[in-house]
């Protein structure tokens, strides 16, 4: 059986120079096709970025900054926090090569993926991200999906999106899996490995908040056993399996940011509900919407 402490990376267990985080596909052993590097730069600060064998996604997650690429300069306006706000992304193609510069410092999230096929640099400003309200009463959350398909599909193989759950609600639930290539006319799925990055928030007299994440095994060929307390930067790898509930603990709203790709030649995300879990799709609509967030979807 494989236990949760290989795959549940606490902040900064993985990081190097400037990177909080530092995840690369290929990496380590089993991880194959998808990255994540979470950069701080002080005031003033840069990094050269060479996306070698991935495409990328630059996700602010506080403060601004500068991308040049391929002799063009662009402004994400950024955020003061997870919290706050969508933001301002900017896509890079494989083999690019980025000077990310903040005058006022910040961390960004690189989202990366394997990539051969190349596409034109893109900014995605905040206002015209998809902010999905998905659920309903206490499995109310948002989804904030600059990176699915559908919303964003100038790209190879990347999927990447940002989730809010309230403190107290329910997230990645009912839990799912996307670990096999099913299309049988009925029903399909995709094989998709998953990065969860996680931020809480702090509680008002600034302690530290948390939540919880589960993995579980979806057949006996492919054991796993995830159940673990997460904090702000620690990251959580799902190779396969059925993966959620991610529970908000009270007080403490919850930010995930998923990455995802495979090894299919389609970009595609179908997935398929535990069985045990999947009736809860039937009392959304009559639990209503979080209060929290209605209206936020747009």
């Amino acid at each position: 059986m494989t236990t949760g402490s290989e795959f549940h990376l606490p902040a900064g267990s993985t990081g190097r120079g400037p990177y909080e985080t530092l995840i690369d596909p290929g990496a380590r052993e089993g991880w194959v096709h998808t990255g994540l590097r979470v950069l701080a730069l002080e005031p003033g600060g840069s990094e050269v970025v060479t996306a070698n064998g991935v495409e990328v996604m630059v996700v602010p997650l506080s403060g601004s900054c500068d991308i040049s690429v391929d002799g063009r300069t662009h402004t994400l306006r950024g955020r003061a926090d997870v919290f706050a706000s969508a933001t301002d992304v900017l896509y890079a193609p494989v083999g690019s090569q980025l000077t990310i510069a903040s005058p006022g410092g910040g961390r960004f999230a690189l989202a990366t993926a394997v990539a051969t096929g190349a596409h034109p640099v893109a900014l995605i400003r905040a206002e015209d991200v998809p902010v999905e309200i998905r659920g309903g009463g206490t499995m109310t959350r948002q989804v904030r999906n600059f990176g699915t398909v559908g919303a964003f599909d100038a790209m190879d193989s990347l999927i990447a999106c940002e989730v809010i759950t309230p403190g107290g609600n329910w997230s990645s639930y009912p839990a799912h899996k996307h670990d096999q290539t099913i299309d049988d006319g009925e029903h399909r799925e995709s094989e998709l490995e998953e990065i969860y990055y996680y931020e809480i928030q702090d509680a008002p007299d600034g302690g530290p908040g948390f939540g919880f994440h589960q993995t579980t095994a979806s057949g006996d060929e492919k054991p796993i056993d995830v159940l673990t307390e997460v904090r702000s930067g620690d990251t959580v790898l799902v190779p396969h399996g059925w993966h959620g509930p991610c529970a908000a603990a009270p007080g403490h709203d919850m930010y995930y940011l998923n990455v995802m790709a495979g090894p299919e030649a389609e970009r595609a995300w179908h997935i398929t509900d535990h069985p045990e879990q999947t009736w809860v799709r039937g009392t959304w609509d009559g639990a209503g919407i979080d209060p929290r967030l209605a209206g936020e979807a747009r």
